[in-house]
């Protein structure tokens, strides 16, 4: 996922960086309270092999067995088709799918040349794809048709931009039309047709979100159960236009003292709210139905360290907060916070904000994400980003410290307990997966799918250079382990810049800084 960069954003030269791989080591139990145990705990992780069984006195028992699912339910009635509506795949934001993956068959790939990065990528019910991408000369938002198969641009249409762009988030709705918002803060309907076989894009619906003060912008929207349309702005508006009566409600977010919170990623909604994560808390918010205003359930602040990490892009947490649960999909929250040394991954309950666990993630030489967790059942997959060379920050963003660093990668597996008051496990860390795209999960064929970047000459290296490989690459949920690697092609056209994918029906489209790349079974 590209988190908080604009569209017209992309500057026209890139950085890359490598790719190994390792086996991963055995679960371990994670106190949800007491921390004391984690300093021992990775002390003993660093001096075993990745292969030794560790065993703790305070390990509870928990099932081997992974139950992956639901995609969250009842489905919301005013989205498109789950796993390929929104950049996450759902309202809830589980970066889930129910189709299949080109998986580890050899593959064909096609990189389709559009000179415009292109980081969103939607999937209508009629098997066409709606990319948001921004050229690299002029830096003009478009929006292209794609068909799902091929990748080939069918339409394409302009639209307005502003000092800060709203919509690299975006959402396909129940009638397969393009939700987002331009740079006018204008909420945007977009529709296609087709006449003689020609097709074309128009706007079929507008509605101006007034209260946004012109020098704002949305950076986030996600329709609720009822059909309103909430959205969250880059200084922390959190609000909801109602379709119908074309009122336009917000709330300010403000930290402990009434300074401003700002908004870097996207929101999720569910049946219990929605979720906002700002650059100091998470709320989880409602409409009050008597008072037509924004009612605050639970705000839960957390560690944003003490500045920006290479590799991410605000200062704060990277994650667009996840919705996920075994029965419903949506019991419990997760984010990843932006403590120091050590970002940590919490899990909150969602009926009261209660903390279910705090978990340290990575190690000092990688631990931070820009990406939003993947969440499904008791499962959570979380990619790291630490020292990712963006080409580009959103403006204002702070130094980061250190200035730059080496692009490990890595990513982690944490299990919620069956019991949660339980806390946590860690079920497999693979700190040599350097995925350079958002990974996303198929429940159908329950592989994990990303892109990695890899030096020609030094395979090892952490280091970057504008000649890396880039490979497209399965990876087991259930061991960590590396399924399938195939190369894609090479240099920073191939980019995908931690940009999020998209899986449908055995084709896997992706975004890169230069267009797009289609993939599928040869």
């Amino acid at each position: 996922m590209l988190e908080r960069i604009c569209w017209y954003k992309f500057p026209l030269s890139l950085l890359s960086c490598p790719f190994t791989s390792c086996p991963p080591p055995t679960p371990i139990y994670v106190a949800p309270r007491n921390t004391l145990i984690m300093p021992v705990v990775r002390l003993a992780v660093k001096l075993l092999t990745a292969a030794t069984v560790i065993t703790l006195l305070s390990t509870p028992s928990f099932s081997t067995a992974t139950i992956l699912g639901p995609i969250i339910s009842p489905k919301n009635p005013y989205i498109g088709q789950n796993g390929i509506a929104t950049m996450h795949g759902d309202p809830a934001s589980s970066d889930t799918t129910p189709f299949a993956g080109p998986g580890n068959a050899t593959i064909n790939s096609n990189r389709r040349a559009l000179q415009s990065a292109c980081p969103t990528l939607l999937g209508t019910s009629d098997g066409y794809v709606f990319g948001l991408c921004t050229t690299m000369f002029g830096r003009t938002p478009t929006i292209h048709l794609f068909d799902s198969q091929e990748a080939d641009s069918l339409a394409e249409f302009a639209i307005a931009k502003g000092n800060i762009l709203g919509g690299v988030y975006a959402y396909v709705d129940n009638q397969d039309k393009l939700v987002l918002t331009d740079g006018n803060n204008q909420l945007l309907r977009v529709g296609k047709s087709s006449t003689n076989g020609k097709w074309a894009l128009a706007i079929t619906e507008t509605l101006p979100l007034t209260p946004i003060p012109s020098s704002d912008s949305v950076v986030g929207l996600a329709p609720d159960w009822q059909g309103y349309v909430w959205f969250a702005t880059a200084n922390g508006l959190a609000g909801y236009a109602d379709p119908v009566t074309k009122n336009v409600t917000v709330l300010p977010l403000k930290a402990t003292g009434g300074s401003a919170e700002e908004v870097a990623n996207s929101i999720s909604t569910s049946p219990a709210g929605t979720l906002i994560s700002t650059t100091f808390a998470t709320y989880l918010l409602v409409r009050d139905d008597t008072s037509n205003t924004i009612k605050v359930l639970w705000r839960q602040a957390y560690d944003r360290g003490p500045a920006r990490k290479p590799g991410q892009l605000s200062w704060g947490t990277g994650s667009t907060p996840t919705f996920f649960g075994p029965q419903s999909g949506y019991e419990y929250v997760t984010i990843v916070d932006n403590a120091s040394p050590l970002v940590n991954l919490l899990v909150y309950r969602t009926q009261d904000g209660s903390q279910v666990c705090k978990v340290s993630i990575f190690e000092s030489n990688n631990s931070g994400s820009e990406n939003s967790p993947i969440g499904s059942g008791r499962s959570i997959f979380v990619a790291s980003t630490y020292g990712y060379p963006y080409p580009a920050l959103p403006a204002g963003a702070p130094p980061s410290q250190p200035s730059s660093a080496d692009f490990v990668g890595g990513i982690e597996r944490v299990d919620v307990l069956e019991d949660d008051s339980q806390g946590c496990v860690v079920k497999w860390v693979n700190n040599k997966i350097r995925s350079s795209a958002v990974p996303k999960l198929s429940l159908a064929d329950k592989k994990i799918y990303t892109f990695v970047r890899q030096t020609p000459l030094f395979p090892d290296s952490t280091k970057t250079g504008i000649l890396d490989n880039y490979y497209y690459t399965t990876i087991d949920s259930e061991t960590g382990n590396i399924d399938s690697k195939q190369f894609v092609g090479t240099g920073f056209i191939f980019d995908t810049l931690q940009m999020a994918g998209l899986i449908n029906q055995g084709v896997l489209l992706q975004g890169t800084i230069t267009g797009v790349i289609r993939v599928r079974k040869a």
